[in-house]
Formats: C-alpha cells, structure tokens, sequence
C-alpha cells in the first residue's frame, strides 16, 4: 500500500490553518491592557436653551457618592444598568444611557428635566416646576430662573403656570426681559421685566404669545421713545389696546 502524500499534506494544512485561527481568535478577543479597566469616562449632558441642574461635575459627584463610578474599574465589573438606575434616582434627571467601548471608556448621556419656573408661593411652598409641568424640588444648584409669586397652587403650577412659561421662553427676548412672574388672587398674571421701571398686566392667562407680541411692538415704538421709566403700570389685558399708567416719580 503505497503512502499518499497529498492527502497527508491536506490534512497538515487543515491542522495549521485550524490552529491559527484558534490563536488569532484568542488573541483578538483577549483584552489589552488599557482596555482591562476604565481609562476614561465620557459624560455628555444634553444642552437645551434653558440652563437645567445638572452638570459633568455633578453627573461625577452622584456617582461617586454612590461608589459606582467606574474610572480605574475593571471593565468587566463595570454595571452599565446599575449606572443608569443610579442617576435615574435623581429627581433633575428625565432619562440616562450608559455603555462601555472596546477601547476601555465609559459614555454616560443624560437628558436632564428643565425647570421653567422657580415657585415662591405666597402659602410658603418652594419649588421647581420643569416644562411638563412636573414638580421640582428646591435645590441648592444655582440657576437663573424666572421666579413666580402670588395665589399658586400646585394645580395652578402644573397647568397655567407651566404653559405661561414655556411662552415666555421660547422667546430669546422675553426670556432674557422677564425675571419675575406674579399670580394674583383671581389667576390672572403680572409680569416684572429686567428693564423698564414698571409691572405688565397680563390679564387671564390666555393668548399669551399675541399679548406678548402685542408689547414688543409697544416696547419698540412706544418706550424707545417715550422712555422706558415713563410708565409705572402697562396693561395689556385686552386685545387692540394697551393702557398705561404714568409714573408718577418721573
């Protein structure tokens, strides 16, 4: 019987070929020595045209605090899910995603809830109250927010309070003009501008947006000339008219 060199030499290649796949496979899917533990933590917080609560820094505190940032970490012990339920947890936060790269970094992206309106009530509550409508705690975060005062009641808070509001700032100029919001007994609405030496009365609140319209005109072509300390009170209450009041102290 003679030998057959060629099958033999088939199943020698087969052998080799079978082993360096075995090594390479081994050797792509073994972790280097940067990717064995977290070398660095990406934090991104989503940037809205109102300023929220929440920083990187503060992302870095809470987690710290809960001994679950994961810098130095071996990667294999790093709980994304446990990341996530973590900063969930937190009243400033709507919604959080954590994931971990091949390259040895921990991406964290938070979707923070924005406070529209601080409440200073006249029953003593204080609070936040974000663009759903939603409830805030007070908080020791700094932030330059519109304060409301007055008659407001939760109710009131998370329905009109909100939606007159969320009017004001999606406006850049009301939003940079208005700092206080003041509530009446009856509901209805007052507004305190940065500039100008007077209080705007807007009536119920409804149609906001054409009343406020309605006052940037005035501001324009009224103020800009007349001057913006003439008046002491500008009611804007009713539609095709603007009634005012003159300061006296001018």
């Amino acid at each position: 019987m003679s030998f057959n060199w060629k099958k033999t030499l088939f199943v020698v290649c087969d052998i080799i070929i079978a082993a360096y796949l075995l090594l390479a496979v081994t050797a792509f899917n073994k972790p280097d020595a940067k990717a064995a533990t977290c070398t660095e933590v990406k934090i991104d917080v989503e940037q809205t045209i109102v300023e929220g609560f929440m920083t990187a820094g503060e992302i870095k505190r809470i987690l710290t605090q809960n001994k679950c940032y994961p810098l130095s970490k071996p990667m294999a012990e790093i709980n994304v899910r446990t990341i996530e339920e973590c900063l969930k947890k937190s009243p400033f936060v709507d919604h959080a995603e954590c994931y971990k790269s091949q390259s040895g970094h921990v991406c964290i992206y938070v979707r923070q809830r924005i406070p529209v309106t601080r409440v200073m009530a006249d029953n003593g509550e204080n609070y936040y109250v974000d663009t759903h409508g939603s409830l805030m705690p007070e908080t020791r975060y700094v932030t330059d927010q519109v304060i409301a005062t007055g008659a407001i009641t939760r109710k009131y808070a998370q329905t009109t309070l909100t939606q007159v509001a969320n009017q004001i700032l999606k406006d850049k100029f009301w939003k940079n003009q208005v700092v206080q919001m003041n509530i009446l007994t009856d509901g209805s609405v007052e507004i305190v501008p940065r500039v100008g030496d007077h209080v705007i009365y807007l009536g119920a609140p409804v149609n906001i947006d054409k009343k406020l319209d309605r006052l940037r005109k005035f501001y324009l072509y009224g103020l800009n000339k007349a001057g913006w300390n003439k008046y002491s009170y500008i009611n804007v209450e009713f539609d095709n008219q603007i009634i005012c009041k003159r300061n006296k102290r001018k």
